[in-house]
């Protein structure tokens, strides 16, 4: 067995019982943490092939992997605190957060709420400091940006995204679930088929997918207020140094959220795009990738 699939878990003050993997290694420590549809398990490629001087965790959210969900989710916030309960319990400080699209939105309110911990933060294909929108939806199925859904009971009742996605959960339909892989993230590139098989079995044990879709929906730490949300402008707290790295053809996060990310950073973050890059830059550009960071938290 890889050493990367054995869990350990922590048991937070919260009632929540957190799992993570941990890559031995140097005195660099680096904080990993996963997007929707995913878990520490999809960080395999990053923590195999990451320099001997970083020692890695990688920790499965609320609701995600092996953790537990006694708990409903209601705020990016949610997750960020679980976060911070975690690296208190295993008295983790100064370390790289790299948050990876949803957890790019989980890393960037940590980071605001609690800037003694983290040395330099990654925003990885992350979502925007402004949220991600979600919609009604038009009678062919495209999105009517004039309609933004606003609660939870709107998101759970979405015909378009949000009722198919849950029933392929539900049912376990793991073409289902290749399929909208292959159409939006894994456009360049896929991963080797036992290891494609292994995320797939990590995508099922997500257990708060329309939480997630709310709790970015709503997000925002930005000056610039929405239809569902006022920014709290938490964005200018963060002050440690920050490394956006982004795919060019990305179909998760689009071009006009990292360009919000990057005005809202004001010039205090270093930028990357990844040429023939998708949402999935560890199997796109792995190499390229994998040298962007470690030479980022060792500058």
């Amino acid at each position: 067995m890889n050493k990367l699939d054995v869990l350990a878990k922590v048991e937070l003050s919260n009632g929540e019982t957190l799992s993570y993997r941990k890559r031995e290694g140097g005195d660099e420590l680096v904080l990993l943490v996963h997007g929707n549809m995913t878990s520490s398990k999809h960080w395999d490629l990053l923590m195999e092939s990451m320099d001997e001087r970083f020692t890695i965790y990688a920790v499965d959210m609320r609701g995600f992997g092996e953790s537990t969900y006694n708990k409903r989710i209601t705020s990016i916030k949610d997750f960020s605190d679980d976060i911070k309960l975690f690296v208190d319990a295993l008295e983790l400080k100064d370390f790289t957060i790299i948050g990876w699209s949803t957890g790019g939105n989980v890393a960037m309110q940590f980071c605001a709420d609690y800037p003694d911990y983290s040395k330099k933060l990654v925003l990885f294909a992350s979502g925007s400091t402004r949220g991600y929108p979600f919609y009604s939806s038009n009678a062919d199925g495209t999105p009517d940006l004039t309609k933004r859904l606003a609660t939870i009971e709107q998101i759970e009742q979405d015909p378009v995204k949000t009722i198919p996605m849950q029933q392929m959960y539900d049912t376990k339909n793991r073409d289902g679930l290749k399929f909208v892989w292959n159409s939006v993230i894994y456009t360049q590139n896929q991963p080797d088929e036992a290891r494609y098989e292994q995320y797939v079995d990590d995508m099922l044990t997500q257990r708060n997918l329309a939480d997630v879709y709310h709790a970015l929906n709503t997000f925002n730490i930005s000056a610039v207020d929405n239809e569902v949300a006022r920014g709290t402008n938490q964005v200018k707290d963060i002050h440690i140094p920050t490394f956006v790295l982004y795919g060019d053809r990305d179909f998760v996060v689009t071009g006009e959220m990292t360009t919000e990310i990057i005005e809202d950073f004001a010039g205090r973050a270093q930028i990357m795009k990844l040429a023939n890059c998708g949402h999935s830059p560890l199997v796109d550009s792995l190499d390229e990738t994998k040298e962007a960071i470690e030479e980022f938290i060792l500058s």
